[in-house]
């Protein structure tokens, strides 16, 4: 699919012989935009069966039709490890879910701790800017988003199998790949403080879990939403399918 530039999600499961109707954004995207015509090409995936080639039938003001035509990619999962993070100004945490998702997660999780400074999450907001990145980055899968919780209660039904990093802005932990790499592989989650860190109970309670691996993140203080590229860099460099 070398000659296909553009790229379309579309929720529902695709399959050769499907006729598939773009409509809205999308749709003036596609004709007003990069004004595509009948017979040119588009690359469509749903998030769980690769990338398929799809040509126009009909390219109109408000709707395109598009002929699936063939799988040319095969599902490309990214490692199992999820990105928790806690909500900054509206402008940043788009940036935080657009770059987890360029960097290959599988879920993604607002999470409000004690200094959390802002709680309104949009998640439909939040599930565009899934959407567009991995169009834009060349991924077939679209990261998983959670409802937005409370710290203390995704701590207290935390996986027994799923180690955290835990990115301590104390700097006294381990320095990340050493951490990373003497805990090993397996399921991960990466948990982002907000703006002012966190609570001196959270962060003990975090410590206290067996599953929970400290780590820095270099010698200087980071801002949350440079942090979380930081730490999703760290991770898959030690243990994802960056190695």
């Amino acid at each position: 699919m070398g000659d296909i530039r553009t790229r379309l999600f579309v929720d529902g499961p695709l399959a050769a012989g499907q006729s598939v109707r773009i409509e809205g954004a999308q749709a003036h995207y596609l004709v007003n935009v990069l004004r595509l015509g009948a017979g040119e090409a588009v690359e469509l995936f749903d998030g769980a069966s690769g990338g398929w080639r799809a040509e126009i039938v009909e390219a109109g003001k408000r709707a395109v039709l598009l002929d699936v035509v063939a799988q040319e990619r095969v599902q490309a999962m990214p490692p199992d490890v999820w990105l928790l993070f806690a909500p900054i100004k509206k402008a940043r945490t788009d940036f935080i879910v657009e770059k987890a998702t360029e960097m290959g997660v599988r879920r993604i999780r607002p999470v409000f701790t004690r200094y959390t400074n802002s709680e309104r999450v949009r998640p439909d907001k939040l599930r565009a800017h899934c959407i567009e990145a991995a169009e834009q980055c060349g991924g077939t899968f679209v990261p998983e988003l959670d409802a937005a919780a409370p710290l203390d209660r995704v701590l207290g039904d935390w996986p027994e199998d799923r180690r955290l990093m835990f990115c301590d802005e104390t700097m006294v932990a381990e320095t990340g790949l050493a951490a990373l790499r003497d805990a090993g592989q397996g399921p991960w989650a990466i948990l982002i403080g907000p703006e002012g860190g966190f609570a001196p109970e959270e962060a003990e309670r975090i410590r206290a879990m067996p599953q929970a691996v400290s780590v820095t993140l270099g010698p200087r203080i980071l801002r949350a939403d440079t942090a979380a590229v930081a730490a999703l860099t760290l991770w898959q460099a030690a243990l994802g399918d960056w190695r």
